[in-house]
């Protein structure tokens, strides 16, 4: 090399390859801007928000690009070009003649605030549909260093068909990757006016262009070569210089325009910032929620299309169904879901061959499977028609040649603690750079930060699984039918965490056709109220079918709860409806009051009780108070997670329940449901709610029956016979032969063990046969184990064989044995109704 030769360079420099990032901007017919790339707002400061609908001349300079001006003129508020450019109107021969011309320019802005920006940039003239006119492309100068001595008046853009190039096709179809975002119809249209008008170059020298490749790909290395990039030379010995050369041109002794050793200009520290920019964009989208499936859709759709030109997401059946961290390593037998689905293509055609939600066993001899057992992203640089004919004969059902063959495929898994809870399968479609080893890392991050976002996601919602469970066990199946009433119910838990609270309801069938309603509502949240809770309504169950007074109820719940601990506090409401007599008998442990709806006027109130202190307080009395009702009035007991509003007087809350409640119904459901959008209005309620309504039907005296039988033996016959009677008075000839039986079994049984005072007998006719049977003797009724040789014992066994129901109840008074018989005829109540 001649004593003129510049001194030697180290090998880590390179020549530019014209590889760069751009700002891609579309424009439309009135000048306006349609696409702001990400670049655009890099490069102008601009964000997409603000640019879209702007007119282009305001924000970037090339508004002489988009008129009849073909000089490049710059007609913005912006400064002049550098001095010593001519305009760059020297578009080569190859362009003119055409209808339109794609211009080039270079320009300085000042913008206040701002160092001075020196761009370059490529307009190209867009014809067909749609409303883009010109594609516009801008890359900054300070990018590129200059060697001393290079003429640097010289770096600007230009235009050359790509067929000057070598490899031209690999190059050309590379430039599909500057529009990553816009429809495929769209992108394929701008492409093919680009590459007919002119593959844009930057002209270092008079000799030397370079095509600009806009991809966000690593360049690529020649096989052995490592560090030799596209678009280079690799120097030809000690001392030599790379140098930009094309087909036809011999490159000269000295290069105009060298790489210097700044970071910046690395090209693949340049495409792995690029990957970086979209995990991080990436990032920002997806885990916007807790809920699984958005989660999802999120992360499927955040890879089309930048990333991939499809996408689908698998979870396994176990975590979509929210039952819990998966154990185990997946197999042929795991099921997995397709959860979502994403692709540029047009809409629905992947649909028949890939459905969102078919639940799927994958192959063992697929790629897929690879990846689910290992682990491990599954990169598959380009699918031939071989690979992919044998891998869709392992479906039988499902033809996928047409999805998969020839297209690059990348398979990641989503993993949590080890574990793979799905996979996700990207693909390209053939045109566009396959998948290589950098985007393999990159698909295994997204899949990394996605497995985060879905393992919260899925214990969040495994989480809700086991609260709602929780809550709806512990939550009574309350009967629609009580005797004498009608009972409709609403549950609606709290927002808080957990989602689990200490409201709950109940109704409890006692002895004399009664009905117990309670509502009670825990103070606090969480588990530890819903397991208070479920022990105090245990202990009202319990102590309610032993005939308690609601006052001496509500005391014994008061002592159990100071014994069960300090914190155990609730409140209470405790009423016994008696359908015979027509009237309440209520108690109140600092509960809300009930509200009564007449029937005559429709008229509602809150009823006036003695309130009481909370349970678990201690030392305070209770009082029961009776309250006469007529048939067709209404309760309406709920807790005040209903009608209490954060800021709001209570008072308020209660004056519209009532008003509520009044409303007109066409059913028990319709007036509960009436009540609950009256006043669950509030998007900020944080407190459950328990809602409970009985219409009070009383029983007519018509349908009752009642007898006194003295204590003798005798007695047992009247009985069978008073019971027959009725029962053909009631035209219920079915019933009788079963009603007999059971009847003189009971009252034999109460002849036997009562003491001083005469027996009771009672019929009530309602949806079944009610009969009850009391002695003035406390020990309850028991079944017994009679053998053979027993003379006693099997009355009521023959009860509980014959009955649809029965039970016994016990009272400092006495105990009343009871069982219900179904009705089937045209006597019972339910028929005549």
């Amino acid at each position: 090399m001649d004593s003129g030769t510049p001194p030697l360079r180290s090998r880590r420099q390179r020549a530019v390859t014209g590889r760069i990032p751009l700002a891609v901007v579309v424009v439309d017919a009135d000048g306006l801007v349609s696409h702001w790339s990400s670049g655009a707002r890099r490069l102008f400061g601009h964000s997409k928000e603000d640019a879209v609908g702007q007119p282009a001349g305001d924000l970037m300079p090339v508004s002489g690009a988009l008129t009849e001006d073909r000089t490049g003129r710059v007609n913005g508020a912006n400064d002049a070009y550098d001095e010593g450019y001519d305009g760059y109107d020297e578009l080569g021969p190859e362009l003119h003649g055409r209808s339109s011309y794609p211009t080039a320019g270079r320009a300085r802005l000042s913008d206040e605030g701002r160092p001075r920006l020196d761009v370059l940039w490529w307009a190209y003239p867009l014809a067909g549909p749609g409303p883009g006119r010109h594609l516009v492309l801008a890359a900054d100068v300070a990018q590129f260093r200059i060697d001393a001595g290079a003429d640097s008046t010289r770096i600007a853009p230009s235009f050359s068909l790509h067929t000057e190039f070598p490899d031209a096709e690999s190059l050309a179809g590379q430039l599909p990757h500057i529009l990553p975002n816009m429809s495929v119809a769209d992108a394929e249209r701008i492409v093919a006016q680009v590459l007919e008008l002119g593959y844009p170059v930057l002209e270092f020298s008079h000799h030397d262009r370079v095509p600009v490749t806009p991809d966000w790909g690593v360049p690529r290395r020649a096989p052995g070569r490592p560090g030799r990039a596209y678009g280079t030379k690799e120097p030809a010995g000690p001392g030599s210089d790379p140098v930009h050369h094309h087909a036809g041109h011999q490159p000269d002794d000295r290069p105009a325009f060298a790489a210097a050793p700044a970071p910046e200009l690395d090209l693949e520290y340049a495409a792995v910032r690029e990957r970086l920019e979209f995990l991080n964009e990436v990032s920002g989208l997806i885990g916007s929620s807790l809920d699984l499936s958005r989660t999802i859709r999120e992360v499927t759709s955040a890879a089309v299309p930048r990333f991939a030109d499809f996408a689908g997401t698998h979870l396994r059946a176990a975590v979509l169904a929210g039952e819990g961290f998966p154990t185990g390593r997946p197999d042929v037998t795991t099921i997995w879901h397709r959860v979502w689905v994403e692709h540029n293509d047009e809409p629905g055609r992947w649909d028949d061959t890939v459905p969102v939600g078919e639940a799927i066993a994958f192959p063992e001899h697929t790629p897929f499977f690879q990846c689910m057992v290992t682990g491990e992203p599954v990169l598959i640089p380009r699918l031939s028609e071989e690979d992919g004919d044998r891998i869709s004969a392992q479906f039988e059902k499902r033809d996928l040649r047409p999805l998969i063959n020839n297209r690059s495929m990348l398979l990641v898994p989503l993993k949590a603690r080890d574990v793979v809870l799905g996979f996700m399968v990207l693909m390209r479609r053939q045109g566009r750079q396959p998948f290589d080893d950098m985007d393999r890392t990159t698909g295994a991050e997204l899949a990394a930060r996605a497995g985060l976002v879905l393992d919260n996601a899925r214990m969040y919602t495994y989480q809700e699984n086991v609260a709602d469970t929780l809550q709806d066990s512990m939550l009574p199946q309350v009967a629609a039918r009580m005797a004498g009433c009608d009972i409709a119910t609403r549950y609606l838990p709290g927002a808080r965490l957990g989602r689990i609270g200490g409201d709950w309801f109940d109704s409890v069938k006692l002895p004399g056709s009664r009905t117990a309603l309670v509502v009670g509502d825990v103070m606090g949240h969480g588990l530890n109220s819903a397991a208070m809770m479920g022990q105090l309504r245990t202990a009202v169950q319990t102590m309610a079918t032993m005939e308690m007074p609601p006052a001496q109820l509500l005391r014994n719940l008061d002592d159990l709860a100071q014994r069960l601990g300090e914190n155990y506090l609730a409140t209470c409401l405790y009423a016994v409806y008696d359908p015979i007599r027509s009237e309440l008998q209520i108690a109140n442990a600092g509960h809300i009051p009930p509200v009564v709806v007449r029937a005559a006027d429709g008229r509602s109130e809150l009823l006036d009780l003695p309130t009481g202190a909370p349970i678990g307080v201690g030392g305070v009395p209770f009082e029961t108070a009776t309250v006469r009702v007529r048939p067709g009035d209404r309760l309406v007991l709920c807790t005040d997670g209903l009608v209490e509003v954060r800021g709001q007087d209570i008072g308020a809350g209660l004056a519209a329940l009532c008003e509520s409640a009044a409303h007109p119904a066409a059913s028990m459901d319709h007036a509960c449901d009436t009540i609950i959008r009256a006043l669950n209005t509030h998007g900020g309620r944080k407190d459950d709610v328990a809602l409970l309504m009985a219409r009070l039907n009383g029983i007519p005296d018509g349908d009752v029956a009642e007898w006194q039988l003295a204590l003798d033996p005798r007695e047992v016959a009247r009985a069978r016979r008073l019971v027959r009677g009725k029962l053909y008075d009631w035209d219920l000839p079915q019933a009788v032969e079963s009603a007999e039986l059971m009847v003189s079994e009971l009252v034999t049984n109460a002849v036997r063990h009562a003491r001083i005072r005469h027996v009771g007998l009672r019929l009530v006719r309602n949806d079944a046969l009610l009969c009850e049977v009391s002695d003035d003797e406390p020990a309850p009724a028991s079944l017994l184990g009679a053998t053979a040789d027993d003379e006693f014992g099997r009355g009521l066994r023959v009860v509980s064989r014959l009955a649809r129901g029965w039970g016994s109840s016990s009272t400092a008074r006495g105990k009343t044995v009871w069982f219900e018989q179904t009705l089937g005829g045209k006597g019972s109540r339910m028929t005549r109704s």
